[in-house]
């Protein structure tokens, strides 16, 4: 992807849908997701609905995402419905990316078309493995054969651009699984591909079990499967062009480039994020709660924080990191050079400056760096930055709750 174009998403208009239901809830996830409470499903639709319609026409949007929890577990639909809403509301975008995520387990190919029919045009698989012993350890409901049964339902259906998320460094996978997990998901051809490291998020069931004495990820092993990963990726004709993200040419997620080149995106249902008028903020992140308050007519907005000066700069490093393409050179970068700590990233290679953009040339150690530029004090006659470490957090994908 070449830089002008991962640029050009500064301008786009994308928006976030949070679906929280789940038929059962990973150890290691720590969103806003619930299980077994299906029969919420039709009221919180009908929440987030009410919630789109509630606020003031946008413009046309770029790209959607519906993300949870598990949006393929709730019947299209109702999911149909959303789309509807956005388009009243907003507008859809001509040749608009509409993207959901999907469990292997419950993507057959009526649903895969009923999808489809509604406007859905981009799937992101959670296959995470393709070795059963790890599916098992990560709590995941599905078999290997699952995930090629899914993907071939959503291509008969019509799906033309597809990815699958992995998982790696699961204690229990061995460097033979990993490397045959990375093999078999490329021979299904997909357009798009994740790779995350399996992290211990503090309050889940993984977290306890570590503590009561489990194997924990370890980091170099960790280190070594993401280097594989991108070996192997590109060697196949995916590039990578964000941390944890590698695609097909044009087939970068649309959504998440228009977040990280710090474009604008709305945000609905419980616990998703969004940026519009240059704030971030956030929903109510219970589920009760949140449909409680679109019920009564009210705002489920429980926090946001304006995003302008020094902190717009910030930010704008920040989120840009993390493409390969990196960020133009500005204030914030000129500041971050002139310290001892940015002198540091550059004489170890961590950073470099390539045709005047700054750019994480050891992507493992982009959190290090995200580091130093939150610690960067504002040059005289800058507004004091606020926390802005505390408002988004390390790593964590855009709009999700």
């Amino acid at each position: 992807m070449s830089v002008p174009d991962v640029d050009l998403h500064v301008d786009s208009a994308a928006a976030y849908i949070h679906i929280p239901f789940c038929s059962a809830i990973c150890p290691y996830c720590d969103f806003a997701v619930v299980a077994g409470a299906d029969d919420l499903t039709e009221r919180y639709i009908d929440a987030v609905v009410a919630e789109i319609e509630s606020g003031d026409p946008w413009r046309a949007l770029d790209s959607v995402y519906v993300g949870g929890g598990t949006p393929s577990h709730v019947d299209p639909a109702h999911l149909g419905r959303l789309l509807a809403a956005l388009d009243r509301r907003h507008g859809l975008a001509a040749g608009a990316e509409i993207s959901l995520e999907a469990n292997p387990e419950d993507f057959g190919l009526d649903r895969a078309r009923a999808l489809i029919s509604h406007g859905f045009n981009r799937v992101s698989f959670g296959a995470q493995s393709f070795d059963d012993a790890v599916l098992t350890a990560l709590g995941r409901r599905h078999r290997e054969s699952d995930i090629a049964d899914s993907v071939q339902n959503a291509r008969s259906a019509g799906f033309d651009n597809l990815s699958l998320d992995l998982i790696f460094g699961t204690p229990v996978e061995t460097g033979e699984s990993w490397e045959k997990s990375l093999s078999k998901a490329i021979a299904l051809g997909p357009d798009h591909v994740s790779c995350y490291a399996l992290t211990v998020e503090p309050g889940t069931p993984l977290n306890r079990q570590v503590i009561a004495g489990a194997a924990a990820p370890d980091p170099d092993v960790q280190a070594d499967r993401y280097e594989q990963a991108d070996l192997v990726l590109g060697d196949a004709g995916l590039g990578r062009y964000e941390v944890s993200n590698w695609a097909r040419p044009g087939h970068g997620c649309r959504y998440n480039l228009t977040v990280w080149a710090q474009g604008e995106y709305e945000a609905f249902g419980n616990g998703a994020h969004r940026f519009r008028d240059r704030i971030r903020s956030h929903n109510v992140r219970r589920l009760e709660a949140y449909m409680d308050l679109v019920e009564e007519g009210k705002s489920p907005t429980s926090g946001g924080e304006p995003i302008a000066g020094w902190d717009g700069e910030l930010d704008r490093i920040f989120v840009g990191l993390r493409r390969s393409a990196g960020v133009a050179s500005g204030p914030g970068v000129e500041a971050l050079l002139a310290t001892s700590g940015g002198e540091m990233l550059l004489r170890e290679r961590i950073i470099e400056v390539r045709d005047g953009r700054l750019v994480v040339s050891r992507p493992l150690l982009t959190d290090e760096v995200h580091r130093q530029v939150l610690d960067l004090d504002p040059p005289q006659g800058w507004v004091q930055p606020s926390n802005l470490d505390n408002l988004y957090g390390m790593g964590r994908d855009a709009g999700r709750p």
